[in-house]
């Protein structure tokens, strides 16, 4: 028997670590799982479980060095190897993420989520990744993921793309309260049942990616007799060729024409210059292009990874002072919530990359959106987003826009996969916190109301 002290045995701070996790006390277990590492720095359990919490908290960065030492420390521990590959691949580091996937089935052949990881990774590398799509998730579709809340957790069932494209959620859906299924669609096949589930929803989120999983969940529904959240049949026409369609006549709103087009038939299609061309499927600015001649395009073309494209017409929403000003609003349950304005130089602008954190003024811009959006708007734009959350008609999505000189809206698009982050600590965004927990807040209401007809 270890007759070490239980305060100088690793192990006893370990199982208290994994005790307080359980119970959902994150701040505590992180603490512990200090104290557990303090006495041998290089305990993989500790070092992987620590980053695993950080994760999910949404500290990636000291989730990635977390699990950087345990891999260095343990490079023959191959769910250390997947979770640091997971990290890679969210930050597009494609070969580092294939070298550690590939090490991972070295050492363990039959991992799954090895091999959920790396199909991912070789589609993007456009190399075969059949094989690792079968082993991945044929018979693998269903997660139950763990509940860590006191008493009864609200059982929800959560339709994903494999691929990508689904809505985050890691800030509106918790283990504290929700008792949670995930279910690749596109790879359910039927033969096990469906867990207990009170509300589904349908997490795919983008139909220029997710049409199959789309069709696949509109199955799985209709196998239920919950309610939905975003049906599928919704969402699947909203791609965003459909949706510049759908929007075009919308009185206040300039919708940019977007066409479909395959890569070979771009150097002789007839397209009017400046556009923009993107990869389907992308978001956040990545693989989008603006091409101000035909010239330019084998160098966007060089750049942009599969076959089938979106060239999409450019709207020059710059104002008078030279900027480029993207409001982004949220649709949930028919109401509108303010989310943020971004305010850049880049036509390509978003806010990881725009200049608020540098600039007093435009944070201040930007909160008088948050706290007063009809006024900053003003009417004309208003009614046109109201028209169009009408016609979207989805219970949870967003638009992201600008405002042309009339006061029209320039839209950029408008679908199911925005995003909702808690502001940085730093005080300098205490402004947008008010605006951002009312949107989380509505997102988590939405989901008790629409769950009430089944679990009363």
């Amino acid at each position: 028997m270890d007759k070490a002290t239980p305060s100088s045995n690793p192990q006893y701070w370990l199982q208290l670590a994994r005790r307080l996790a359980a119970q959902g006390d994150d701040e505590s277990a992180r603490q512990v799982y200090l104290e557990a590492l303090r006495h041998d720095t290089k305990d993989f359990d500790a070092l992987h479980e620590l980053a695993t919490l950080a994760y999910g908290s949404g500290h990636r960065s000291a989730a990635k060095t977390a699990w950087q030492r345990a891999v260095n420390f343990h490079p023959d521990r191959p769910e250390g190897l997947v979770s640091l590959a997971t990290v890679f691949f969210e930050e597009e580091n494609w070969l580092e993420a294939r070298q550690l996937y590939e090490a991972a089935l070295k050492l363990q052949p039959d991992m799954v989520p090895a091999h959920q990881g790396l199909a991912r990774v070789l589609e993007i590398l456009h190399e075969p990744a059949e094989k690792h799509w079968q082993q991945g998730f044929v018979g693998h579709s269903m997660i139950t993921l763990p509940y860590r809340g006191q008493g009864f957790g609200l059982p929800l069932l959560l339709l994903v793309c494999a691929r990508s494209g689904n809505i985050p959620t890691q800030h509106w859906i918790d283990d504290r309260h929700f008792a949670v299924t995930a279910l690749y669609a596109e790879f359910y096949e039927g033969l096990q049942p469906l867990p207990p589930h009170a509300l589904i929803i349908n997490l795919i989120g983008d139909a220029d990616v997710g049409r199959a999983a789309l069709i696949r969940a509109r199955d799985i529904v209709d196998q239920s007799s919950v309610p939905v959240i975003n049906h599928p049949d919704q969402v699947l026409v909203t791609d965003r060729s459909s949706n510049a369609r759908r929007m075009a006549d919308i009185p206040g709103l300039v919708a940019a024409g977007i066409t479909g087009i395959m890569r070979s038939a771009l150097m002789t299609a007839k397209l009017s210059y400046p556009l923009l061309l993107r990869a389907p499927g992308y978001h956040a600015g990545r693989h989008f292009y603006r091409v101000e001649k035909p010239e330019e395009l084998p160098d966007a073309l060089a750049g942009l990874p599969g076959e089938g494209l979106l060239a999409i017409e450019f709207l020059d929403a710059r104002g008078r002072d030279g900027l480029v000003r993207k409001f982004r609003v949220m649709f949930i349950q028919g109401v509108m919530y303010p989310l943020h304005l971004a305010i850049s130089a880049d036509w390509n602008v978003h806010y990881f990359s725009s200049a608020m954190a540098e600039n007093p003024a435009y944070r201040e811009e930007e909160a008088h959106f948050l706290q007063d959006m009809p006024t900053t708007l003003g009417p004309k734009a208003m009614k046109a987003l109201q028209v169009l959350l009408e016609r979207l008609a989805l219970d949870f999505a967003g638009v992201d826009f600008a405002l042309a000189e009339d006061g029209s809206v320039l839209l950029f698009e408008c679908n199911a996969t925005m995003a909702i982050y808690p502001a940085e600590p730093d005080v300098i965004w205490d402004y947008r916190r008010p605006a951002l927990e009312a949107a989380l807040d509505a997102a988590r209401r939405m989901i008790y109301l629409r769950a009430m007809p089944a679990t009363e």
